[in-house]
């Protein structure tokens, strides 16, 4: 038997909020925001008890719909560093690995903010077929929604 390495995706993207570091690092360290930033069309609810507090080796738990179906999904905080980054990674859900780091930088009175995530799905078909059809494009749409909520929230 051939044992096939599981192809890691990355999905990146930017975002420049028009507020100081300590406001945006603010909202986006309180989980609970995560339902405000997350198209209602996923049923995001957060199923840990609030308020949860951010730091690293915190537990968050939620079911958020996957392709229509509820699918619970447990993150553990690995990384915090106060108005600079955080990284979530799942240690229970849809994806056979979830790497997600969350990235902060002052610069000239605004927030560059980089979501970077690396992610793999559980089985090979998956990888070749619903990817390219259906992750990738629900990953841009999450992001894509969040990007428009995010510059609302921050408008001055």
């Amino acid at each position: 038997m051939i044992f096939r390495k599981p192809k890691i995706y990355t999905f990146k993207t930017e975002q420049i909020i028009d507020d100081n570091i300590d406001n945006v690092f603010d909202f986006f360290s309180r989980p609970e925001n995560l339902e405000k930033i997350t198209p209602p069309s996923m049923g995001f609810n957060i199923i840990t008890p609030k308020p949860i507090k951010m730091k690293e080796g915190a537990i968050i738990d939620y079911i958020v719909k996957i392709m229509g179906f509820p699918t619970r999904w447990r993150t553990m905080i690995t990384s915090y560093k106060k108005n600079e980054m955080f990284i979530d990674e799942q240690l229970k859900g849809p994806y056979s690995y979830w790497h997600h780091k969350h990235s902060f930088k002052e610069i000239n009175g605004q927030v560059k903010m980089i979501d970077e995530i690396h992610y793999a799905l559980p089985v090979q078909i998956l990888r070749e077929l619903v990817h390219p059809l259906m992750i990738k494009p629900q990953l841009n749409k999450i992001f894509s929604f969040r990007f428009k909520v995010i510059e609302e929230k921050f408008k001055k």
